[in-house]
């Protein structure tokens, strides 16, 4: 439904209860789920209407939704419950019990028992946790707080408790000015006209003689005044211009009537042109707003999806989502404790964490100077003073400013999304961009006069697939810039210095939002049509916007002129404030800065204090000191994983903050800086004045292109089983200190569970794989049968995530339906299986030989099938970007790129000689790259699907091309795990060049089974087909640990036939874990010793050897390796 459509609903509401419709106000409610009415909810529940409540609720959310949901059902249904105990009749207890409470049994069966056990008493009261229960009147009273907590948090009704502010009897209005408009356009328009009905256009009758026309008041109410509107058949349906042109900036469009001098242009929708494409036409959404998956949203698109699943399964609810973990948080997960304290020897102006490597930190100081610190080492590992690249090239006014006052500091140092770029601003007119790829040594990239003055931010974006630069300064601009310093686009419309800026994109729809020293908040969208929005922020002065992690949530800081600071989230579909924060209690003397983390907390230095919230919670959660030393205003800023807090200090220094994770990690981080990728030759920097671009520089340089200009043409000699290319004299001095290999032998060294299953009989695990909620475990047995495992909140595992801690529940509906797969003709243990899962975890699609089947993942039932064979499938892989479409590996060695919505196969690559065994897509490429079992790769352009290039992988002479070779990108979307049963190997994917390779041998010699990256693509997993797991580093491929089967596996298992893991799964959030599925049908999950906290430990280092190990362990490193790679 577009935006306008809703708002009509809203004006119909209206209208309804002015005229004491009230039934059909709140059957419009539910069955619109625009607004739940609290107060209508709370009366029904004071009246013990418990059909009437559940009824009403019903529209807003179904009791397997989510945890809040389930929990918001829960309490209504066990007050219904104590009221049947409480008055004695013991039948209609036992009905509740068994038609409304059965189905939380399969949730939390203890809980059930428990109340069951309450039919047994004579007064329920008996029960110790029910002793407090009073009368009806206040238990009603105590349930409904209990519930109108559960709501508010509940991500279903976030932006519908509220309805929107109108004024009286709008919809009679807009009628008014309608008519008023027709009658304007009447030939032979009348004084007074007779309307007398509004199914049709009003027109006057033709009178005798010509009268000039006069502006009438039409007899409904009063009249706005006369003006000329967009005619109604504009707005039905609505024109794709005039629906938002994303979900983030429609409400902010629609409602900038209150400071905004383009409301007409919204009404209008001549200035705003999206394309098609970008049209976002809200529906009600069925899951959270953050859930990104197949159907989360029931746009044009869905839609269409939705009418072949129910024409498919008609009687199936197809919208149910998968019930997403409410994490339990506490304080505790915030980091608090002083880790370290670090002289910068400068004022520290700003601060950025790497986005992977999360102990690596980016300081810019006030004397100009950036510094790259190794947080786990203490150590400054790169530092670059300000200088100017190129004076030549400089404009003008900066020269005349730079000669008038030399001094020039930071204001603001940033990574790019992969980290491989980091991004200054300076506080006169420059930006410069260096290269960082991996080593101690920073490159100059990109110098570029941005703007006249201050370059007040900086940041990078991804408008069209492009990496760019985003500035704005002391000159009102906002500029974008691609990679060659080229400027795309220049946004004027600020009337005051542009303080900062924050990009962002809600699906596939680009925007920016800018804030300036008036307080003016505007967003543009990447064209040059001017702004779309125009704010006033909290304060109205300098104030920074930030995104939750995931997107879902928007954040502003900052302070007024006389020295109040806000801190507020806001609704992003209405353009309003949601919520403000309290906790500020002085007046400041300058801005205060805030941070994000964990999609959970935020964070605001203030009062010499970090102060911390709940972003579910205006009051302040804590605020600590840091142990004293702090600025009045200091400066913070996290680290991805939310363990890490860097704080500036009042003496030129910093300080790291953090929690128990983090601790672990600073105490077990391996004293060495991170291994580089590949050894890069410094470029020549690039230099642009203004918006003009050097003559010489290649518009299709791109950061992967710098990567491979040392890459040598020649294959380098493998050693220690690791492929080492030729390094340039300066990476040889890296200071890298080699793992000492662990060995995990014993069950006492690390945590084990063993998925509970039925008595049903073994089948080996063919596949394998986290829920993205990691929550659940996923498995699809050679037999076509998929199992999921479930962990629940508990008080041994309160987070309800995934852990070798607990023994998960094996999970199944009520109905006891299987997922079981089509078969065909075929035989299941021949077949080769193929899984892949959407991103909301609400479906899953699979194949085993026979048809591809669509499964819910709450339901179990089959949506639809597609693709039968021959030929089979052979294995599955959603679209980064859009869950409709799929690539389907086949028998034949082709790939479908095959259109669910519209069940069609948009076209068939062809590349490979035999069956199809690994893809993988990349975002920031554009690619995805496939592997067969004729150990081939192919990369095909995912704009155009044509294949770019295609080779051969390494084999050992004499091996026969054939086996399965999978593949899975790195987390930058560069580099590109491939492994073979002869092989590890790192590959470049912008060219297809092997980085490094690692080849069975000593302890781990058996052929490869299956290899997996870590969550954060630190570590790589590999099984081998004698029982042992290997844990190596990812950069280097050098093992790190060796997890024999002893440790795992029973003496009666590994004393009889051959056991080993088939397939290897990494937990989505937790590094350390992973998951096995063996050739004996069952399924392990694992992580190291709590005392550990990591596989694996680094060791102190004597003459560039481990003490007391001698050179000869192969399996870790050798001499020569050693000596090549430092």
């Amino acid at each position: 439904m577009s935006s306008l459509s809703r708002e009509l609903v809203f004006l119909i509401l209206q209208f309804l209860d002015e005229e004491k419709f009230k039934e059909s106000v709140h059957k419009l409610e539910q069955e619109s789920g625009f607004f739940f009415n609290m107060k209508y909810f709370e009366e029904k529940a004071q009246a013990g209407e418990w059909d009437e409540v559940e009824k009403y609720l019903s529209g807003f959310t179904k009791v397997d939704d989510n945890r809040y949901s389930m929990k918001i059902f829960f309490e209504i249904r066990k007050q219904k419950y104590l009221e049947a105990l409480d008055r004695h009749d013991r039948a209609k207890a036992v009905e509740i019990l068994v038609k409304d409470l059965k189905v939380f049994s399969t949730f939390n069966e203890e809980l059930y028992k428990e109340i069951t056990q309450l039919l047994t008493l004579e007064n329920f009261r008996e029960n110790e946790q029910l002793s407090k229960y009073g009368d009806t009147k206040s238990a009603r009273s105590i349930m409904l707080i209990e519930l109108k907590k559960l709501i508010e948090a509940n991500p279903l009704f976030r932006e519908k408790l509220a309805f929107p502010t109108l004024k009286a009897s709008r919809l009679r209005t807009l009628i008014n000015q309608s008519l008023n408009w027709q009658h304007q356009l009447c030939k032979n328009p009348r004084p007074n006209p007779d309307i007398k009905t509004l199914f049709t256009d009003h027109t006057c009758a033709p009178t005798n003689g010509a009268r000039a026309p006069t502006p009438v008041p039409v007899p409904l109410t009063a009249v706005a005044k006369t003006a000329t509107y967009t005619p109604l058949g504009a707005h039905g349906p609505f024109p794709p211009a005039a629906a938002a042109a994303s979900n983030a900036l429609a409400g902010w469009m629609a409602n900038a009537a209150a400071s905004s001098s383009v409301q007409s242009a919204v009404v209008a929708a001549s200035s705003i042109p999206v394309p098609p494409n970008q049209v976002s036409i809200l529906k009600r959404p069925r899951t959270p707003p953050n859930g990104l998956g197949m159907v989360d949203y029931q746009s044009t698109d869905s839609e269409q999806l939705m009418k072949r699943l129910r024409s498919a399964a008609p009687v199936d609810e197809v919208t149910y989502p998968t019930p997403l973990p409410q994490t339990s948080w506490s304080s505790d997960d915030l980091p608090r404790a002083v880790a370290c304290t670090i002289n910068q020897g400068s004022s520290v102006t700003s601060m950025d964490f790497h986005p992977s490597h999360q102990t690596l930190l980016l300081v810019g100081s006030s004397n100009g100077e950036i510094s790259l610190w190794q947080i786990g080492l203490r150590e400054r590992l790169a530092s670059k003073p300000f200088k100017i690249w190129d004076t030549s090239s400089c404009s003008l006014p900066f020269q005349a400013a730079i000669g008038k006052d030399p001094s020039i500091s930071i204001s603001r140092v940033t990574w790019s999304p992969d980290g491989s770029l980091m991004g200054i601003a300076f506080t006169k007119h420059l930006i410069h961009l260096y290269a960082y790829q991996g080593t101690n040594d920073l490159r100059q990239h990109l110098e570029i006069d941005a703007h006249v003055g201050k370059v007040n931010d900086l940041a990078f974006s991804h408008p069209n697939k492009q990496l760019c630069v985003v500035t704005c300064g002391d000159d009102k601009l906002i500029k974008v810039w691609d990679l060659n310093g080229r400027r795309l686009y220049n946004f004027e419309g600020h009337d005051a210095p542009v303080y900062s800026v924050c990009p962002h994109h809600k699906e596939s729809i680009q925007f920016i939002f800018s804030t300036a020293l008036d307080g003016k908040i505007k967003a543009w969208l990447y064209d040059n049509m001017g702004s779309r929005v125009d704010y006033d922020a909290p304060g109205r002065w300098c104030t920074t916007m930030l995104y939750s992690a995931d997107g879902s949530r928007l954040f502003s800081c900052g302070t007024s002129k006389d020295g109040d600071s806000y801190l507020v989230e806001w609704n992003e579909s209405e353009g309003a404030i949601k919520r403000t924060y309290t906790g500020f209690r002085k007046k400041s003397a300058g801005v205060v800065q805030f941070d994000t983390t964990q999609n959970h907390f935020l964070a605001v230095g203030e009062d010499s204090q970090i102060k911390f919230w709940d972003m579910d919670n205006v009051s302040l959660l804590t605020a600590t000191d840091a142990e004293g030393g702090l600025p009045s205003l200091p400066r913070l800023r996290f680290n991805k994983e939310g363990n890490l807090l860097a704080v500036t200090t009042a003496d030129n220094g910093f300080k790291i903050l953090a929690n128990a994770d983090g601790l672990r990690a600073l105490r077990l981080i391996e004293s060495r800086s991170f291994d580089t990728l590949r050894a890069p030759i410094e470029p020549a920097p690039v230099k642009v004045s203004g918006a003009a671009v050097v003559a010489n520089s290649s518009p299709n340089v791109t950061r992967v292109d710098r990567l491979d200009r040392s890459s040598p043409a020649r294959p380098s000699s493998v050693l220690n089983g690791v492929d080492q290319k030729p390094r340039v004299l300066e990476d040889m001095t890296e200071k890298t200190k080699p793992w000492e290999l662990a060995e995990v032998m014993d069950p006492a060294q690390c945590r084990v569970v063993t998925m509970p299953d039925s008595a049903d009989p073994p089948s080996k695990v063919a596949r394998l794989l986290y829920t993205n909620s990691g929550v659940s475990l996923l498995a699809l047995g050679s037999n076509a049968i998929q199992k999921l495992w479930k962990w629940s909140r508990s008080e041994q595992n309160p987070s309800g995530k995934a852990t070798a801690g607990v023994a998960p529940q094996h999970w199944q509906p009520n109905s006891g339906l299987l997922m079981t797969n089509d078969v065909s003709d075929t035989n299941p243990e021949e077949a080769v299986p193929c899984i892949a899962l959407s991103k909301n975890d609400s479906y899953v699609m699979s194949a085993c030989g026979g048809k591809v089947s669509l499964f819910n993942m709450m339901t179990f039932k089959v949506m639809t099938t597609f693709m039968p064979p021959p030929p089979a499938s052979t294995f599955l892989a959603f679209h980064p970007q859009d869950n409709n479409i799929i690539a389907i590996g086949m028998e034949d060695s082709t790939i479908h790129i095959y259109n669910v919505r519209v069940d069609e196969v948009k076209t068939k690559l062809r590349g490979h000689q035999k069956r199809i065994t690994g893809l993988a897509f990349s975002n920031s490429l554009n690619i995805l790259v496939s592997s067969g079992a004729d150990a081939q790769l192919c990369v095909w352009n995912t704009d155009t699907w044509e294949k770019r290039r295609s080779i051969a992988i390494q084999l050992p002479a004499g091996k026969a091309p054939a086996g399965d070779t999978r593949v899975q990108f790195h987390s930058d979307q560069i580099r590109l795990l491939v492994f073979h049963e002869t092989q590890l190997a790192i590959y470049d994917a912008s060219k297809i060049e092997r980085i490094r390779q690692w080849v069975p041998q000593d302890l781990l010699s058996a052929p490869i089974s299956y290899a997996v990256y870590s969550c954060n693509s630190q570590l790589v997993y590999a099984a081998f087909c004698d029982g042992n797991i290997g844990v190596f580093d990812a950069d280097s491929l050098r093992l790190r640990c060796r997890i024999a089967p002893s440790a795992y596996l029973s003496a009666a298992v590994t004393n009889s036939q051959p056991v080993y893991p088939l397939v290897i799964a990494a937990h989505p959030h937790e590094p350390n874990q992973l998951a096995i599925g063996m050739t004996d049908g069952a399924v392990r999950v694992m992580e190291p010793s709590e005392s550990e906290g990591k596989w694996g430990v680094a060791v102190p280092i004597d003459n560039g050897l481990p003490n007391g190990r001698t050179t000869a362990s192969s399996a870790n490193s050798n001499t020569a390796a050693d000596q090549l790679q430092r």
